[in-house]
């Protein structure tokens, strides 16, 4: 977790220290989430990097295994709740297919579909048709598959999980579906209280950043880019960009 407030204060400072401008504690905390959502997309990007590239056995420097500590804080685990559906997407009436699941609404990337405590693999349309025509790829109720299809009501978003077998799902298992997912970082914000005119920080009612303690800086660096924008001095951009690119060379060298 970073302090949101000393971000605050570091990223006031440096852009006051030569007159540059000021940002709004609104502004600030617009571009405070634009910044944690791009450090936390990019792990991702990274990831996929770094496992082409051979590791090391120092136990604190090897840069993969530094990302996925860092993505670790945000696994989790859900058990869905489910929507009665037919197989035409109409409203279920009789309640006999419960094979809709809403999806968590922190989910930001899908991990392992689980009933009663057996993995289902997941399967495209196509592939679940090709499979189930053989006796020897068949699902059943121990090797299950569910194929994933989208579909949204009431501002939900719904997942069709369908665990293929012998037997449909019920509505008195949908407790024994589970998802492990990636959730996304809670949204930050800097509050605050009127004083006089101005802003008087509000510890109880703000919200750090959800982010590893090691990405001060790097949030530090990406809101003063960002703030070079708003108040149009180029110059603050270029200086930060620059130590972002260091930063970047740095790690990937």
């Amino acid at each position: 977790m970073v302090l949101i407030d000393t971000v605050y204060q570091r990223v006031l400072n440096i852009l006051n220290k030569e007159q540059r401008g000021y940002i709004t504690p609104q502004e600030f905390n617009l571009l405070a989430n634009h910044a944690q959502m791009d450090i936390f997309e990019q792990y991702f990007y990274d990831i996929n990097q770094f496992e082409r590239i051979p590791g090391n056995q120092t136990e604190y420097s090897d840069m993969l295994d530094i990302i996925e500590s860092k993505i670790a804080l945000f696994e989790t685990s859900s058990t869905l709740d489910g929507l009665g559906r037919k197989t035409d997407n109409t409203a279920s009436t009789n309640n006999t297919d419960f094979s809709y699941f809403s999806l968590p609404s922190d989910m930001y990337r899908m991990g392992v579909v689980s009933y009663k405590d057996n993995e289902a693999e997941r399967v495209t349309q196509n592939e679940y048709l090709l499979l189930n025509s053989s006796q020897l790829t068949k699902p059943t109720d121990t090797r299950l598959m569910y194929t994933q299809t989208g579909y949204v009501a009431s501002n939900v978003k719904y997942i069709k999980i369908r665990v293929f077998g012998i037997n449909e799902l019920k509505h008195d298992d949908d407790a024994n579906i589970t998802l492990t997912y990636i959730r996304k970082p809670q949204k930050a914000e800097w509050a605050y209280t009127n004083v006089n005119g101005n802003p008087l920080y509000n510890a109880t009612n703000a919200t750090d950043f959800d982010l590893h303690e090691s990405e001060e800086n790097e949030l530090v660096i990406k809101i003063l880019a960002l703030s070079g924008v708003i108040i149009k001095d180029p110059s603050v951009y270029q200086v930060a960009s620059t130590e972002e690119n260091k930063d970047v060379q740095q790690e990937k060298s």
